[in-house]
């Protein structure tokens, strides 16, 4: 299967002696990091496992029997 890219927007806030980052689109992918680098890449790695992990729960809690499932696009 080909790699799917998908884009989101990423939030920085400086905080003290942390920098915090979110997804704007999806509740609850959040981190921080000593530096931006250190926060942008934790919060690459949160939003991963956020994606997947709702997939697998997707799949386990509402996959079974027949569904269907599609892509769906949207502008904004």
């Amino acid at each position: 299967m080909a790699e799917l890219k998908r884009q989101f927007t990423a939030v920085y806030k400086k905080d003290g002696a942390w920098y915090l980052g979110w997804i704007e689109e999806i509740p609850g992918v959040n981190t921080q990091g000593k530096t931006l680098k250190e926060v942008k890449e934790n919060l690459k790695d949160a939003l991963r496992l956020i994606l997947e992990t709702n997939k697998i729960i997707n799949k386990d809690e509402f996959g079974k029997g027949k569904v269907i499932r599609e892509s769906l696009a949207i502008s904004l």
